[in-house]
């Protein structure tokens, strides 16, 4: 693999802060349950994005931490060379699957997002829905991001917001299960700030731009129940606690559903702010 470029952002790592275990806990959790019940759901942001980019058919696109293969089929469906890449086979499995079931032509391959496994300048448009932005070394993540893409090309991804509904999930979820010490939140990608920070000097322009998802559930207790079953970090937050501390997990994420939540008739219908961004690599 070629690893010339330089990191826009080397901002040093709190040597204390054990990144490989980090991943291996987060690997582990995105691994449990079957997240691609949740993300199929989200289908509609990959589509998005697509056509913020603006892309075109023939050209090379990669997906990092693709989990199901949103955004990768999304690309594919616009008839374009498409890589999809995550650190977790099974959920690439999944959407192998939902390639083969729609007859697009997809490659595969297992990655870290922090390590990407393909030449500089490989790529004209790299993407990421709801994924890079978990890694535990945002610098690098977002160094191999910019590598892989070539001069003039398009990075895209979709970041959840910290004050929209999901940052404010995770918010919640730490207040039960405190995040590791020292690991950036994963929600500052859904900052202009941050995305200056990571990426301002790779890039030629940089646009960021609040976009709503809709969550849409038979009840707010209908979304609970999928979460808990097969959203990886809900699952294992739960599976890590007591009795009486799910029971106050529960009642708080409740409590944040009835915040957010824009149905009357009982359903849940609740609107999650995310970043839109689209970096031009310098």
């Amino acid at each position: 693999m070629d690893t010339s470029y330089a990191t826009p952002d080397r901002t040093p790592v709190n040597p204390s802060i054990d990144l490989s275990a980090v991943k291996a806990r987060q690997q582990g959790a995105w691994s449990s349950g079957d997240y691609a019940i949740v993300g199929t759901t989200l289908q509609i942001v990959g589509e998005q994005l697509c056509e913020t980019l603006d892309i075109q058919a023939g050209q090379k696109v990669l997906d990092v931490a693709s989990g199901n293969g949103n955004a990768a089929l999304a690309a594919a469906r616009r008839w374009c060379e498409v890589v999809a890449s995550d650190y977790v086979p099974s959920l690439l499995e999944r959407a192998r699957e939902r390639a083969a079931a729609d007859r697009l032509q997809i490659g595969f391959e297992i990655a870290d997002a922090e390590a990407l496994p393909f030449d500089s300048g490989s790529f004209d448009v790299v993407m990421s829905t709801f994924g890079v932005m978990f890694t535990p070394d945002q610098a690098r993540a977002a160094a191999e991001l910019a590598r892989v893409c070539r001069p003039g090309g398009k990075i895209g991804l979709a970041n959840w917001t910290p004050d929209g509904f999901i940052g404010q999930l995770f918010k919640t979820i730490g207040k039960h299960m405190p995040p590791p010490a020292g690991v950036k939140s994963p929600a500052l990608w859904g900052t202009h700030q941050r995305i200056e920070e990571l990426f301002g000097s790779a890039a030629a322009s940089i646009r960021v731009e609040p976009t709503e998802f809709v969550f849409r559930y038979r009840s707010p207790e209908h979304w609970l129940h999928v979460f808990k079953s097969y959203y990886g970090p809900v699952l294992k937050t739960y599976a890590a606690l007591e009795p009486a501390a799910q029971s106050a997990l529960t009642d708080d994420l409740l409590a944040l559903i009835a915040r957010f939540n824009r149905a009357t008739t009982g359903a849940m219908v609740v609107p999650s702010e995310y970043a839109e961004v689209v970096i031009t690599r310098a």
